[in-house]
């Protein structure tokens, strides 16, 4: 099999080829690992070698396609999970992931960890520890974040589908800047086992990104389930989420925003994109309404998102340090003012922020009594260049010497807060409400901008929504494909 060959095929079409013995496992890795050779010194999507045999005999849904895993929540035993931290790039994981394992009970070849932000805290992947990853479909812009190295690699075509993870858009926003399908499952779906119950109080949830729906929906039939030390025995719907994609959505009613209190006036190419979509649902025959506004509270939900958000990184750092004995100069600049800001919240501050979010969910459960589904950009712009949310040279001045001298909590009082919260969420102020409520939502490559970029639509869905989503993005699949688009790489 060559490259152009092995390309056509998604993880389910390249599964059934090894399970008809058209093609071999063998040949299957060949052909990846000699695309990685070729696109990653370009991309630095893929981090570290993870050892595979592909001649072992392999059982499963998917045995003996190749695949990738992110290098954060994601543990494969014997070898590091960096967290894209230059503090834990040395220290192995004892014992593989629930999820991993579940992948390998699959019959998947994992032969790689994939880049992502310090901590997976950013919607960009640009950490100091592996360096930038860039976007297949421009080399100067972000693949997003914080999965945004599973993104890359996907879209250049190394693997046809790969791990990622979601705790206020790393799934969807990378599927967004690549071209890709990236569903984030509702909360509790999926599993952090056995090293965590769940993470983010359950906003964070484990995933892939994808060329197909069909990927996305058998990929979630393997992960999806909970497990004897989690938290939750999550509900399974009476059928497979495979079956779903050939599944009559019915006709629906959708509301549709796309002006937010963070970001006023989107991107004209986020109006083009909903606009996209909108025409394709109408044509397919579903009501789309434009919302007069958002059916939540969105500056009050950024707000206390990042409030929880920067108190899980200062635990994250201090976890760090305890794990490795790491000094402060481990980590990166914007790592410690997060770090910073969240050891400087009370805990009845963040209980606060964290109860807070069953108001959200309320409201949104009452906008569903009147719509199925939600519809925004997944972006407010296209994909960023590489180095655009640096912090300007005096903002970066001032951290230092408050972070030297140890009264980062004046922070709070310098624009360095506005300035991180613009930069971090301006450009992506939709997919924070799915994980705060803990809807499912997905993001579809329906839109690419005059210059030629990826700029997705997201639905989000109530509660056991996965199999709405899955069956309305199926139709959307053939009402206005994707698969025949592939970035300029080469």
């Amino acid at each position: 099999m060559d490259f152009e060959e092995y390309r056509r095929h998604d993880a389910t079409g390249l599964a059934r080829l090894v399970a008809d013995r058209q093609v071999t496992p063998a040949e299957l890795m060949a052909v990846a690992r000699a695309r990685l050779a070729e696109v990653n010194p370009r991309l630095n999507a893929v981090v570290r070698d993870v050892p595979c045999d592909p001649d072992a005999p392999r059982t499963g849904p998917f045995a003996g396609v190749p695949f990738l895993i992110k290098d954060l929540g994601q543990d494969y035993a014997g070898l590091p999970s960096s967290q894209g931290s230059r503090s834990l790039q040395d220290l192995p994981m004892a014992e593989h992931s629930t999820i991993v394992q579940r992948w390998l009970d699959a019959g998947l070849m994992i032969f790689g960890k994939t880049n992502l932000p310090e901590f997976g805290a950013k919607g960009i992947t640009e950490s100091e520890a592996w360096g930038p990853a860039r976007n297949p479909w421009d080399l100067d812009r972000t693949p997003g974040g914080s999965s945004g190295g599973s993104a890359a690699a996907v879209a250049a075509g190394i693997v046809p589908a790969a791990g990622a993870n979601d705790g206020g858009g790393s799934i969807r926003i990378p599927a967004a800047c690549c071209g890709l399908v990236g569903l984030k499952p509702g909360r509790g779906l999926t599993s952090f086992g056995p090293g965590a119950s769940e993470m983010m109080h359950g906003a964070a949830v484990q995933g892939v990104v994808c060329r197909s729906v069909r990927d996305s929906a058998a990929m979630l039939d393997v992960i999806a389930g909970g497990e004897p030390g989690g938290p939750y025995v999550p509900a399974a719907p009476p059928s497979s989420y495979l079956s779903a994609v050939d599944r009559d959505p019915g006709r629906l009613r959708i509301g549709v925003r796309v002006p937010s209190a963070i970001t006023p006036e989107p991107d004209p190419e986020a109006y083009a994109a909903v606009e996209a979509a909108v025409r394709a649902l109408t044509e397919l025959g579903h009501d789309v309404e434009e919302l007069p506004e958002a059916p939540y509270d969105d500056a009050a939900l950024a707000a206390e998102f990042l409030l929880a958000w920067f108190t899980v990184i200062s635990w994250e750092v201090a976890e760090a340090k305890r794990l490795t004995g790491a000094r402060d100069d481990a980590f990166e600049r914007d790592t410690r003012i997060m770090a910073a800001l969240g050891a400087a919240t009370s805990g009845p501050a963040y209980v606060d922020a964290v109860e807070r979010r069953h108001r959200h969910a309320r409201r949104l459960t009452t906008y569903f009594e009147t719509y199925d589904l939600l519809l925004t950009p997944t972006l407010a712009t296209p994909p960023p260049r590489i180095g655009a949310f640096d912090l300007p040279a005096p903002l970066r001045v001032a951290a230092d010497a408050l972070l030297r001298t140890r009264t980062a909590r004046l922070l709070t009082h310098t624009p360095i807060v506005d300035d991180m919260v613009q930069k971090n969420l301006g450009w992506v102020p939709y997919t924070q409400l799915a994980n705060v409520t803990g809807r499912p939502a997905i993001s579809l490559p329906l839109h690419w901008t005059a210059e030629g970029l990826p700029l997705g639509v997201q639905l989000v869905a109530p509660l056991g929504g996965e199999p709405l989503l899955i069956s309305l993005a199926a139709r959307l699949e053939e009402a206005v494909p994707w698969a025949d688009r592939r970035p300029p790489l080469g």
